[in-house]
């Protein structure tokens, strides 16, 4: 909250995105999900003179979850995950399958440094991970293998192409904790119209029931 409300008040954006921890990839380590953040952010804006429009990420993967985000102060929404699992994604073969494979995202995610060190994506703030399925990397970084025989056999499996990612192999594929909604290869502008005409029907169900 205090980072949203020092953009604000510094940069003045036209939208301000607010991600929750439940997304995957890189955010702060220590966080709060939507359904608290959001609010909270929404509240503490709404005291400031200049209000950007606030969009929703993290955890968001089909109508119900943007349903959610709109009710929750958003008016609009980011997905991430889900759009893995487009044609359109320019990611391997071997990262979309685990992606469509994983489920019980709470469990089978976690938030951890480990994968950008072993792919050597580092320069990110002590505040800051990211979120992936986990895999043999994380389990044998976690424990104790060092970090030197675990690059080693990160580099080996790089070499397999896209036999070098699952739950027993050591690629990374970074995913929100959303991801065992993720049930099926979709075109990207198929998954926007369905999330589109879901959050539509769910909201005007809801204002049904008032």
């Amino acid at each position: 909250m205090k980072e949203a409300i020092s953009v604000v008040q510094n940069v003045k954006p036209d939208v301000l995105v607010v991600q929750g921890t439940d997304a995957g990839g890189h955010g702060l380590a220590q966080g709060a999900s939507l359904i608290t953040l959001l609010p909270e952010v929404a509240d503490a804006l709404a005291a400031l003179p200049y209000k950007p429009v606030l969009i929703a990420a993290g955890g968001i993967i089909e109508a119900r979850g943007a349903s959610s985000a709109l009710l929750l102060g958003a008016s609009g929404v980011v997905l991430g995950t889900r759009f893995l699992a487009c044609p359109e994604a320019n990611i391997a073969a071997g990262y979309r399958n685990e992606v469509l494979r994983a489920s019980d995202g709470g469990q089978t995610t976690a938030r951890t440094k480990v994968y950008d060190t072993l792919r050597g994506t580092t320069g990110w703030a002590e505040t800051h991970n990211a979120r992936g399925i986990l895999n043999k990397s994380y389990w044998d970084a976690k424990d104790g293998m060092s970090l030197e025989e675990n690059k080693r056999l990160y580099g080996e499996e790089m070499g397999r192409g896209d036999e070098g990612w699952g739950e027993e192999n050591r690629m990374t594929a970074y995913a929100g904790s959303g991801v065992g909604l993720v049930r099926e290869v979709k075109g990207a502008g198929e998954i926007v119209k369905e999330v589109r005409e879901g959050t539509r029907r769910l909201v005007e169900g809801a204002k049904a029931q008032l």
